[in-house]
């Protein structure tokens, strides 16, 4: 590998370009904005302000995605989901599920569920 593209590449992990370049993307086929380069700098202002605790970091789920999300995952209505579904759901959604420290037999409830989410989306912003 030529040195110039092993820069290019160690600029881009850096910086975790891909990472934000795959949620502005979801964002915008998510939304489907008639202005989708207007759409792009509001979200690029609220990820600002969001650092500055200014205001919110843009979701691509709202709390009701979510709840459909769980739902989808616990067929059986049984009000919890194991942890391998968490996990999967996560990485479906494009979302690090390195830091996660869940036995396999654990449960996850709706609750946990919600707050993981929540937690790791904002995590995907620390861009």
């Amino acid at each position: 590998m030529a040195a110039g593209e092993e820069q290019s590449r160690e600029y881009l992990r850096r910086h975790r370009l891909p990472e934000l370049l795959h949620r502005l993307g979801a964002l915008l086929l998510f939304h489907r904005p008639e202005r989708p380069r207007e759409f792009l700098i509001q979200v690029l202002e609220r990820v600002k302000a969001g650092r500055r605790a200014e205001g919110e970091y843009p979701f691509l789920m709202d709390e009701a995605n979510v709840d459909a999300m769980f739902s989808l995952l616990d067929v059986l209505g049984q009000g919890y989901i194991r942890a391998a579904q968490y996990r999967e759901a996560l990485k479906t959604l494009g979302l690090s599920t390195e830091d996660l420290e869940l036995e396999d037999d654990m449960n996850i409830t709706l609750d946990v569920f919600k707050e993981g989410m929540k937690k790791k989306m904002l995590e995907s912003w620390s861009v």
